[in-house]
Formats: structure tokens, C-alpha cells, sequence
């Protein structure tokens, strides 16, 4: 899939024009992101693991501060996780020890990203405030990332106002970047909140009649038909296969189990290649949900069993509470009243901590200081 960017061709002129072999392999560690960020996996290990040759061989600091970022955004790019953290980190010491502010800058919006990822919300808000600080009024990059990360925290305590303000900016940034990587992302990312709160309220509030209680199927699956057109229309995605099981997902809470049924058949193994193993323990709770309303009992027991095998220390609070209170309304439609109860107890504990986590980024955020900019 050919990938149409502004960004990728001012990349390509830039290297192009550098003045110095140091200067061109730090845009050419950009381009490689980019074509990571387009789903291009093999292409950018490929270019960045020659980049790191090249590194080795004039021994520059800029190309290996670089470098070093890259390999802490591949990390996230592979499971979504704070997993790159280090990386980030020991980089944005190389770029503020040699002045490299537009990599200084980047290094703080993705380790607020980061930060947000594992709900260290003082880490999120240091980061943010630090990014906002250094980056320049015309770093759209670094600036994207910012007020991205700061509208999924507003978004994910309900903060309607503020998240669209914040994402209104994001859009802003990305679009005079011409980064439509970025604009997929954000897309998905607004998407993906969106459908999480309305399976969040069905879950808890299991009384209420299909989802027009919280917001419509049709507008939760435009918006993630949305995400794959897009996709298909600027040359791919990281992990185009997230956005089909999004779908899934919608089309399990309006009632038409046969059909997420088949897509998450189709896309749940891949997860497990992608190294995405921490996202799948909710999902195939929800699949076994799935087979079960379409009359298919046995296999949906072995899905509950699987989604068990699929639970790990890595996964997300919200993905444990969604996958016990799932399984707990497949074992008793099973006719298993024990294990029922036993996953609606646990599920209730992590309900609780979830709710505790987003009481706790509220309260942080009603501190913030920040503006969108």
C-alpha cells in the first residue's frame, strides 16, 4: 500500500538537501517512524537497524539520541504499553545535553503518552508541562502528540469540553504537518474511548436497552468505519487489525453477535503474532459473549477458557473488569452459578479500581494549568 503524505515527501526532500551525514540520518530516523506509523514494520527495522551501522560508524550524538527514541516508540508501536519508557527517557538526557529541543520536545509529549498509558498522571502532567515549555509554536509534531495525550486524559474522565478543545488543537497541528499517520491515530484513539464508555456503562447498567442510552451503534461504528477508510485512503495503519476488532466490538453491544462473532474470529488471533497478548483478554471474554447469543454454547465456553489463558499481569485494569463481568454473564447463562459469582466479585473489584483511577486523574487535572496551543 503506498503511503500519500505531506510529511513522508518533506522528509524526502530533507534528506535529500541535508548539509551533513548527521543531519540526514536524523530525518532519516523520522522517515523510518513514519513508515512504522503506516504499518510498514519490516521496512522501518530494516532502515533503522541500518541507521544504527551508520551511527556506530561516526560515533554522532544527534543520529544516536535519535536512534535511541526510535527504538523506544517501536517498543510502544509493538504492544501499546510503557515498554519504551527507558529509551525515551535516556534520550531526552542525549537531547537536552546537546541541544536537539525539537527531539527534547518529542521525548517529553511521548513520555507523557507513556505516563497516561500506565495512569501516572503527576508523571503525565510533569511531562506535558515540560513538552509545553520547549516546544516551538511551529513543532507541530511534538505538539500533536501533546495536546493529543492531554485530550484522551479529559476524554477518559468525561471531560467533554475540555477533551474537544484539546483534540480540536491536535487536529489543527497534524493537519498543517500533513501527518495522516497522526490523524489515523487520533482517530482511532477518539473512537476507541468512545466505544469503551458506552461498554462500560452497558456492563454496569446491564438493564438498559441496546446503546441508545449513551450514544448510538450507528454513530460508534461510523466512527470506526471512519478510522478504516482513512486508513486504506493514506497507505495503512501500525495495527490495522485493532480497528476490525473496534468494529467487533460495537456490533457485539447493539446485539448482532453473529456478525462480531465472525470478525473477531477472523482478527483475535492476530494479537497474539502482533504481541498484543495484554489486549486480548476482554476481547475474547467478549467473543464467547458473542457465541453464546448466537447459539453456540460449547464454543463459547472454550473462549471463556481462553480468555482466561489470555489474562497476564500486563493488561489494563478497565480490560480485567470488562472480561470478568463478560465472563460472569457467560458462565451463568452456561448454567455455572459458582463461577459466575466468582468472576461479577472480581469484576466488581476491578470496576472499583478503575473508578479509583479515574477519580485520581479528575482530581489531577482539575490542577492542570495547560492550554492547548
Amino acid at each position: 500500500m503506498r503511503i500519500k503524505s505531506r510529511l513522508l515527501k518533506r522528509l524526502d526532500a530533507g534528506i535529500a538537501s541535508a548539509s551533513s551525514t548527521a543531519q540526514g540520518a536524523c530525518l532519516s530516523v523520522q522517515r523510518a517512524l513514519l513508515l512504522a506509523r503506516h504499518g510498514q514494520m519490516a521496512q522501518a527495522r530494516e532502515q533503522l537497524t541500518a541507521l544504527h551501522q551508520l551511527a556506530f560508524q561516526h560515533a554522532n550524538a544527534a543520529p544516536i539520541a535519535w536512534l535511541q527514541f526510535a527504538e523506544g516508540l517501536m517498543c510502544y508501536y509493538a504492544d501499546f504499553s510503557d515498554s519504551g519508557r527507558e529509551d525515551m527517557a535516556q534520550a531526552l538526557i542525549k537531547a537536552q545535553a546537546h541541544g536537539d529541543q525539537a527531539l527534547e520536545a518529542l521525548c517529553e509529549a511521548w513520555l507523557a503518552h507513556l505516563a497516561y498509558v500506565r495512569y501516572d498522571d503527576a508523571a503525565l502532567l510533569a511531562h506535558a508541562r515540560a513538552c509545553d515549555t520547549v516546544a516551538a509554536e511551529d513543532d507541530h509534531g511534538a505538539r500533536f502528540r501533546l495536546c493529543t495525550v492531554i485530550g484522551l486524559a479529559y476524554q477518559s474522565v468525561s471531560d467533554e469540553d475540555a477533551c474537544r478543545a484539546w483534540y480540536a488543537r491536535a487536529r489543527w497541528h497534524v493537519q498543517v504537518d500533513g501527518d495522516d499517520a497522526a490523524l489515523s491515530a487520533l482517530m482511532f484513539n477518539q473512537a476507541e474511548m468512545r466505544v469503551s464508555q458506552v461498554r462500560r456503562h452497558r456492563l454496569l447498567a446491564p438493564q438498559a436497552s441496546g446503546l441508545h442510552a449513551v450514544e448510538g451503534a450507528a454513530a460508534l461504528l461510523l466512527g470506526a468505519h471512519s478510522v478504516d477508510h482513512y486508513d486504506h485512503a493514506v497507505g495503512g495503519s501500525v495495527q490495522p487489525d485493532l480497528t476490525a476488532l473496534l468494529q467487533a466490538q460495537v456490533l457485539s453491544l447493539d446485539g448482532r453477535f453473529e456478525a462480531a462473532q465472525q470478525l473477531y474470529e477472523k482478527h483475535l488471533p492476530q494479537l497474539r503474532e502482533a504481541g498484543l497478548v495484554r489486549l486480548g483478554c476482554s476481547r475474547w471474554a467478549d467473543l464467547a459473549w458473542c457465541s453464546l447469543n448466537a447459539g453456540k454454547p460449547t464454543l463459547a465456553a472454550q473462549q471463556a477458557e481462553h480468555a482466561l489463558q489470555e489474562l497476564s499481569p500486563g493488561c489494563d485494569v478497565d480490560d480485567r473488569a470488562v472480561m470478568h463481568s463478560r465472563l460472569a454473564h457467560v458462565y451463568a447463562a452456561l448454567g455455572d452459578p459458582a463461577r459466575a459469582a466468582s468472576h461479577a466479585r472480581q469484576g466488581e473489584v476491578e470496576w472499583q479500581r478503575y473508578a479509583a483511577q479515574l477519580a485520581s486523574r479528575a482530581q489531577a487535572l482539575r490542577a492542570c494549568d495547560l492550554v492547548p496551543r
